[in-house]
């Protein structure tokens, strides 16, 4: 049974290629960026609410005026970044070279 968005046989092919190649290529690359943006983030949050953990970084006022904007994720933040880690819970350690 043809799928809806892709009708035809060729169509269908053309999209299985399309997802092998991103697999082959682009998936670690997509991982590798979402990665880099959680620890961002992480960052930024550090800087700007590091005070409810006990880290001031930035005079409160300007925490103040973010805080309307980081509110929906200063729950999730506080528990990723309090949890108890082992070491090697941080790095995946790519052995792409071996």
């Amino acid at each position: 049974m043809p799928s809806a968005s892709n009708p035809h046989p060729k169509g269908r092919i053309l999209q299985a290629v399309r997802e092998f190649m991103f697999g082959m290529v682009g998936l670690e690359i997509a991982e590798h960026a979402l990665e880099m943006r959680a620890s961002v983030e992480s960052l930024f949050m550090l800087a700007t609410v590091g005070d409810m953990i006990g880290v001031p970084v930035l005079p409160p006022v300007y925490s103040l005026r973010l805080l309307p904007y980081l509110a929906p994720q200063i729950g999730s933040w506080k528990r990723r970044v309090l949890r108890e880690r082992e070491f090697t819970d941080e790095h995946d350690y790519h052995l792409d070279g071996l």
